[in-house]
């Protein structure tokens, strides 16, 4: 009898049981004068010990502002030094920290705060072609004539605070380094017994993910969640004390506020910010001047570091792991990095956001071609299975549905039972959608998606969502969305329109519908007028024909990855 495709990760590394508040107090104590944090762009370096002072006084000046453990604040900005502070001062605080992409745009934005109620919003003023401050007026023009800290808006009922980063002020918004002051003894010991209060398991972090109905749901997440998923992300690539990690991605994910700066809060390694956001250059300059140990990326970071035409001139020696993740993980690339970045213990990591998010990782003394050929094995007290569409267990080597369950499974998606009970079964299993085998000695490879989520970049987007916000224009009658190959980006977004009778409409038309509107990775690359769409006698659509069709029309090829 073949073996069945499940497996669960037994080891004798316990799990964490500890809030993030309360592991940090430990780890900024036994790590106090290591250098915990580099923000490069900002001139920031901090220790272990300078760094509690600023996320305790943080934490003091927003329960200062009235806000109570539970209640919902947004964070709306570029990798910086104030992101980091919020997340742990949060946590210590026990408020949910929700996350919002900085690509988001107005509609996005309006949605996402109202979704889970934010009491409090804490901004950066602008980023690239993003002026968050004017989108925040044009939702809430009431912030021009309010007192601080009292917005009452009619867009958005919930928000009532409003803290701006920068020294500049702006009428209705408090600042940000204004609730940094000192605290008094008497909130410091406050705030110690609110920590003794908080739970593990409470909701500590709302992270956005695509979603099928066309509005992004919220995975909730716990102290327990992303803590631990943070600790063992770092034990598969050895991270030890004194390792120096550079954390390209972006904080708003999991892979950079918790595989990022959890992994190296629970390892008492420092983490190193090269730039707000990614830039290729800034990496490897970061790399080579902070002497970082570990680099993390999604491919396409890694392929423009290594195409960069000044990359022979940096010294990488000083590379010894990472992480590669977030997308399909081309196989040459995995072996650049392997071979010209010095990153012998590079391994791939495989998961979600709803999962805390790895699931799987390769580890370090793999062999190349398991690491570049797989996405590892199951991680530390995790369980997989992998499922036919009846729900039964199939045989090893045998593609199915991946379910995983254990600590690392979201709470739920915020205000969304229904949406949490199709993807969390009655015995905690969590259906990722992802189509997936499992070899005999426990290995995964990827093979597809049930879902038709597009990967741009490491970006997960959800064709569903882009239909939605397309059908809002009124010369458009029918829209497909489907996700083609791209060399760059791994996949970029493909739309199909049907227009209006009597209606005209080009492509410039469409973009500039979406333009300020929804995030720049949402806007389809390719743009295409047709009268009908591919159909089943039954009247489905066949989206894999409509992509099959682009294929052919673009003269694009699949890329091979791991």
């Amino acid at each position: 009898m073949n073996a069945l495709s499940y497996v669960h990760g037994a080891s004798n590394k316990a799990l964490i049981g500890q809030t993030i508040g309360r592991h940090f107090d430990l780890a900024c104590a036994l790590h106090a004068e290591r250098e915990a944090l580099v923000v490069r762009h900002q001139n920031v370096r901090l220790s272990y010990a300078e760094l509690r002072l600023k996320v305790d006084a943080l934490a003091c000046g927003l329960r200062r502002l009235g806000l109570q453990p539970g209640e919902r604040i947004g964070i709306w900005s570029q990798n910086r030094l104030e992101w980091t502070l919020t997340q742990f001062a949060t946590a210590k605080a026990g408020l949910v920290l929700v996350n919002i992409n900085p690509a988001y745009r107005r509609s996005e934005l309006e949605y996402a705060l109202n979704k889970v109620g934010c009491r409090a919003l804490i901004l950066s003023p602008a980023f690239k072609s993003s002026d968050y401050l004017e989108m925040l007026a044009d939702l809430a023009p009431e912030l021009g004539h309010c007192e601080p800290g009292l917005l009452r808006a009619h867009k958005l009922p919930s928000l009532e605070i409003v803290i701006r980063l920068g020294a500049e002020h702006t009428p209705g918004m408090l600042n940000f380094d204004s609730l940094c002051a000192a605290p008094s003894r008497d909130e410091l010991a406050e705030l110690e017994e609110l920590g003794e209060r908080l739970q593990f398991d409470d909701p500590i972090n709302i992270q956005f993910t695509s979603g099928t109905t066309g509005n992004p749901k919220g995975a909730t997440l716990s102290h327990h969640n992303i803590l631990n998923n943070g600790y063992f992300v770092g034990e598969a690539i050895r991270l030890v004390p004194g390792d120096r990690v550079c954390i390209p991605v972006p904080l708003y994910h999991c892979f950079g506020m918790v595989m990022g700066n959890l992994g190296c809060l629970t390892h008492g390694a420092t983490m190193v910010y090269p730039a707000e956001a990614f830039e290729p250059l800034a990496v490897l300059q970061t790399v080579a001047e902070e002497k970082c140990t570990a680099s993390y990326g999604v491919p396409t970071m890694f392929i423009a570091q290594l195409d960069h035409p000044e990359f022979a001139r940096f010294d990488l020696s000083s590379l010894r792991t990472g992480i590669m993740a977030g997308s399909p993980c081309p196989i040459e690339v995995m072996k650049r990095v392997i071979e010209r970045m010095n990153m012998s213990q590079v391994t791939i990591a495989y998961g979600m956001t709803e999962t805390s998010p790895v699931s799987f990782q390769s580890a370090t003394d793999d062999s190349i071609e398991r690491r570049v050929s797989t996405v590892g094995r199951v991680q530390p007290h995790c369980e997989v299975k992998i499922v036919d569409s009846d729900g039964r267990i199939v045989p090893r080597g045998t593609p199915g549905e991946l379910c995983t369950r254990g600590y690392s499974v979201m709470l739920g998606y915020w205000g969304d039972d229904a949406k949490t009970a199709e993807a969390i079964d009655k015995a905690g299993w969590m259906h990722t959608g992802d189509i997936a085998t499992l070899d005999e000695e426990g290995f995964c490879n990827i093979v597809g998606r049930s879902k038709d989520m597009v990967i741009r970049g490491g970006e997960n987007i959800y064709p569903r969502e882009i239909e939605e916000f397309l059908y809002r224009h009124p010369k458009v009658l029918d829209v497909q969305v489907v996700g083609v190959p791209d060399k760059k980006y791994g996949e970029e977004l493909c739309a199909w329109i049907i227009v209006r009778e009597g209606e005209r409409l080009t492509e410039e038309d469409v973009r500039a519908f979406c333009q300020g509107q929804i995030a720049h990775y949402k806007i389809p690359r390719y743009i295409c007028f047709v009268d009908s769409f591919p159909m089943t006698v039954t009247g489905k659509i066949q989206k894999f024909q409509i992509r099959e069709k682009m294929k052919q029309t673009l003269g694009l090829d699949e890329a091979a990855t791991a």
